[in-house]
C-alpha cells in the first residue's frame, strides 16, 4: 500500500468509497457525496491523502477547517474512509497516521473527529493514533428522523503549536 496526496483524478474512486461509507448509516450525517468542486472547496488542500493498492484507491483521509476564525487556524476535523474490501487491514490506521504527519507539517496543532458511537472500528483507529475521548454530544443531529449522538475525539500535537 502506498499513501500519496489526493488529486482530482482520484475523485471517482474516493467518491465511491465515501458513498459506501454513507450507505452504512454510521459514518456521517451526509446523505450524498458532493461533486469534486464542492468537496475540494471544503477541504484543506495540503491535508488530503489516498491509499493506493494495485493501482486502486482503497481509502482516503482529509481535513476540514473547523472554523474560519484565525484563532482556530490550526484545528482541523478529520475524515477517514476505507473501502469495504480493505477494512480490518490497517489501511485506516496508516492513513490517519499519515494525515497526522501532514497536518503537523502544515501547522495544525489539534485534530478532532466526530464519530457515531456505533462505529467501533473508527473509534479504535482514532484511539490507536493518539486521539482521546473528549465527550459525547447527545442528540447532536437528526438522521432519517432519528436523533443521533456522536463522540468527540481529539488529538493534540506534541510537536506543533507548543
Amino acid at each position: 500500500m502506498q499513501i500519496i496526496p489526493m488529486s482530482a483524478d482520484h475523485w471517482p474512486q474516493v467518491k465511491a468509497i465515501y458513498e459506501s461509507g454513507i450507505a452504512t448509516g454510521n459514518a456521517t450525517f451526509q446523505t450524498a457525496a458532493p461533486e469534486w468542486e464542492e468537496w475540494d472547496k471544503a477541504h484543506v488542500k495540503t491535508c488530503r491523502l489516498v491509499a493506493i493498492e494495485n493501482s486502486q484507491v482503497i481509502g482516503w483521509a482529509a481535513l476540514t477547517a473547523v472554523s474560519g476564525r484565525c484563532v482556530y487556524a490550526g484545528v482541523g476535523e478529520v475524515s477517514v474512509y476505507v473501502h469495504a474490501d480493505a477494512r480490518g487491514k490497517n489501511a485506516g490506521t496508516q492513513l490517519l497516521q499519515a494525515l497526522i504527519t501532514a497536518s503537523e507539517a502544515n501547522g495544525f496543532w489539534t485534530l478532532q473527529a466526530g464519530i457515531f458511537p456505533e462505529n467501533i472500528a473508527s473509534i479504535k483507529v482514532h484511539e490507536k493514533c493518539g486521539f482521546r475521548l473528549v465527550g459525547r454530544r447527545e442528540k447532536i443531529g437528526q438522521m432519517n428522523g432519528l436523533w443521533r449522538d456522536t463522540l468527540l475525539l481529539e488529538r493534540r500535537s506534541l510537536t506543533t503549536g507548543n
